[in-house]
């Protein structure tokens, strides 16, 4: 097939899919979304069906992350058929920096960037990074290091550094230096103690609404359910 052939296709398939994803929106499932900052209409169930139809497609994927579109839902199918091992590390800071919603960041750094051979090295650099938004993915990586990996983390540095900063933090920051410390009296016994301490006098989260049945994201009591939990077995 000639390259001209395959832009054809290409735009065909983006066109018939930008009127079955516009089929889907429903207006108010935009307006429940943009309370949390996000600003897609449809349900992601039915995206991920989509999703799992294609299949994996780098090369609709980038058109897709590319596309000029009213909300962020190409992003999202994009991510949902991407492999990690198709960005680089100056893409995927690119489209972190370019993500937009809570909801495209989330998945990017959950589906490509910690499944990536670049995840260390985009970990440092986001973690000091002066926007707090890039900084929130870097804290996120840590977290995951410090459960999966936390040989070569000095946790009680990140502690100092969430007992100092993490109150007066932005929203997103703060929300994940608030898993790392949680992650942390989770999963370092010896810590643990501290880290539930650093929750309770900074108080971050107590206060937040949290439905039946669901753990709350305040530190000493996510750190109390999760062990309770493990002991449990």
């Amino acid at each position: 097939m000639t390259g001209s052939a395959q832009d054809t296709d290409l735009t065909a398939t983006i066109t018939a899919l930008r009127e079955e994803l516009a089929g889907l929106e429903d207006e108010r499932m935009r307006a429940v979304n943009a309370k949390r900052g996000d600003d897609h209409a449809v349900n992601l169930t039915a995206l991920r069906g989509i999703a799992k139809r294609l299949k994996t497609q780098p090369e609709l994927a980038h058109a897709l992350w590319e596309e000029p579109a009213r909300d962020s839902t190409p992003k999202l199918l994009a991510l949902l058929i991407s492999r990690p091992s198709q960005y680089s590390r100056e893409d995927l800071d690119r489209m972190l920096r370019g993500a937009g919603t809570p909801k495209v960041h989330d998945w990017l750094v959950n589906y490509m960037v910690k499944k990536s051979r670049h995840r260390e090295v985009l970990r440092e650099a986001w973690f000091v990074d002066p926007d707090p938004v890039i900084a929130s993915a870097g804290w996120a990586l840590t977290s995951d290091r410090v459960v999966k990996k936390p040989d070569g983390i000095d946790q009680s540095a990140l502690l100092d550094q969430i007992e100092a900063e993490m109150t007066d933090a932005p929203e997103r920051l703060q929300w994940a230096m608030n898993e790392c410390l949680a992650q942390i009296g989770i999963t370092n016994i010896a810590l643990r103690a501290r880290a539930r301490d650093i929750g309770e006098r900074l108080e971050v989260l107590k206060d937040y609404p949290t439905p039946p049945n669901c753990t709350s994201p305040f530190a000493p009591i996510w750190i109390d359910e999760m062990v309770r939990r493990a002991d449990d077995g």
